[in-house]
């Protein structure tokens, strides 16, 4: 633990001690211009506004502080961004265990039968090229034909873009045992299904979580995209949209990091249950 720690403590000095001066540089041009057309910034020089714009190109930690205590009290309240990242929270987390199901019992399918993979496997592919933007507005109206409305159909578009890292991955885990394991058990007499819960099964463990971990990503992702591009009255999505509009930097600065807060605790809670669950392979990283 303590050695992967390390690196992130690291690459996180590092990024502090650049932002400071990406942050005057890159606002400075925007304030330079401002005042070479006239704007009252209430500031002499574009260094000294490079601090005090009201949409920077990036804001500085004062703004951003203020910013994040604004956007995140009361944290339940409905306009708060802790409320609306909840929200998102649980369509990626409906839309991440669909995919879970879907793409394990596709690549059971996929390893299982060669006939099922030679139909399937393009289809799925062809499946991921399909523009999500597009899609979910169209799923959208289909689902409110039959009175499927509210969170569901984002966390169907969320199971949509991840199932299909789970179903690679684990496919690939279900072949990955050594022939002469696989030919040790057909001396013992092991039935198919013996095989598949004894050495297959476990072999794939550590290609599901690895999976997960990517699917996980891609399922946030396609929870805001599809609050974006579909009638939506919460989430992280529907706040990015609105902000957007209004043009107001220092929002969509705040909303981006409760994302990542939330795509990295994703990761993080995987990672743990990943560690329960194969404790085999935390013995072999030491």
């Amino acid at each position: 633990m303590a050695g992967s720690i390390g690196p992130m403590i690291i690459v996180a000095v590092i990024a502090l001690a650049l932002y400071w001066p990406l942050m005057l540089w890159v606002n400075a041009g925007a304030a330079q211009r401002s005042l070479d057309n006239g704007a009252e910034l209430g500031c002499a020089t574009a260094i000294a506004c490079a601090t005090q714009l009201r949409n920077p190109v990036l804001p500085a930690p004062a703004q951003l502080g203020s910013s994040l205590r604004t956007m995140s009290l009361p944290p339940l309240a409905p306009t708060s961004v802790p409320y609306n990242t909840l929200i998102t929270a649980g369509e990626t987390i409906v839309g991440l265990l669909i995919a879970s199901v879907l793409g394990i019992l596709l690549a059971v399918g996929l390893v299982g039968s060669r006939a099922f993979e030679r139909v399937t496997l393009p289809w799925l592919i062809a499946s991921q090229t399909v523009p999500v933007i597009a899609l979910a507005p169209m799923l959208a109206v289909v689902l409110g034909q039959y009175g499927v409305q509210g969170w569901l159909p984002k966390a169907l578009i969320a199971a949509y873009i991840a199932f299909f890292p789970v179903a690679v991955g684990v496919a690939a885990g279900l072949r990955s045992p050594d022939p002469m394991q696989e030919d040790l058990l057909i001396t013992y007499r092991a039935s198919g299904w013996q095989t598949f819960w004894t050495l297959r099964l476990p072999a794939s463990l550590p290609f599901l979580f690895t999976s997960l971990k990517v699917a996980a990503t891609a399922a946030l992702i396609g929870s805001i995209v599809a609050e974006i591009s579909t009638i939506s009255f919460s989430g992280l999505g529907k706040m990015l949209a609105e902000n957007s509009r209004a043009s107001d930097t220092l929002a969509l600065w705040v909303i981006m990091l409760y994302g990542a807060g939330l795509g990295i605790a994703l990761v993080a809670v995987l990672g743990l249950i990943e560690r329960l669950v194969t404790p085999w392979r935390a013995g072999q990283s030491r």
